[in-house]
């Protein structure tokens, strides 16, 4: 039996949107994600390339070589600590399986690529997060909190309240100094409070942990909707 591609494509489409945002509402609320999501993912995007295959073929098949490639590269990212949630490098692996070809769905996305789906989906996500800075400067000029590169960083809050939601705290203590800490490593965040209160500090800098999953959704639908950023904002100056 024949089924079209963008049918397929629909599925994914479908598929992809609700196991993201699922793991994007138990990243939120817990900061994890079950490991289920990417073995359904991953079941289900195998699925559809056997009967996308056996349908209509592939255009190219080093699309599917990618998928080996992307699955090792995010393996790789994870250990270099460029992806920090073990659930946002096995999302993305997932995601090499069930999108290895840029998906077409009428007329979209808007801005035809060459590359693999998966990546585009990665490359989405990163240019999404980085607008969290200027989301965190406006929200300091607001509070007239402007000291860089804090404000692009994080934003000032009690030690009581750090206690309570999910952030890093973005000073330490050190030789009796507070310092400022950009990627900490070995940092017990408890300790470091436990730090600043002794010394009678009432507020701090701190940068949210939010969760990559959030821009790991937004990048997945700008694939389906918009295409490649990155590529087209290259289109564009050059």
């Amino acid at each position: 039996m024949m089924v079209d591609a963008t049918i397929l494509n629909e599925i994914r489409l479908i598929t992809g949107t609700i196991l993201l945002a699922y793991a994007s509402y138990t990243d939120i609320k817990t900061r994890r994600a079950a490991d289920i999501l990417w073995v359904i993912m991953g079941i289900i995007g195998t699925i559809l390339l056997i009967i996308q295959y056996l349908s209509e073929g592939f255009p190219n098949l080093w699309y599917l070589i990618f998928i080996p490639i992307m699955i090792v590269l995010m393996y790789a990212f994870f250990q270099m600590r460029l992806l920090f949630g073990g659930a946002d490098a096995k999302a993305l692996m997932a995601l090499a399986i069930l999108v290895p070809i840029q998906p077409l769905i009428g007329s979209f996305p808007l801005w035809l690529s060459y590359l693999p789906g998966s990546w585009s989906i990665f490359a989405n996500a990163i240019i999404l997060f980085l607008f969290i800075p200027i989301s965190l400067l406006l929200f300091n000029i607001a509070k007239r909190n402007l000291r860089f590169p804090h404000c692009l960083l994080g934003y000032m809050i009690s030690v009581e309240k750090a206690k309570q939601t999910f952030v890093w705290p973005m000073e330490k203590i050190k030789n009796g100094k507070r310092k400022l800490v950009y990627m900490p490593k070995n940092f017990n965040v408890e300790e470091e409070l436990a730090e600043f209160e002794k010394l009678g500090i009432k507020e701090i800098w701190v940068t949210p942990k939010i969760p990559f999953m959030i821009p790991l959704l937004a990048g997945f639908l700008a694939t389906f909707i918009l295409g490649d950023i990155l590529l087209q904002i290259f289109r564009v100056l050059l």
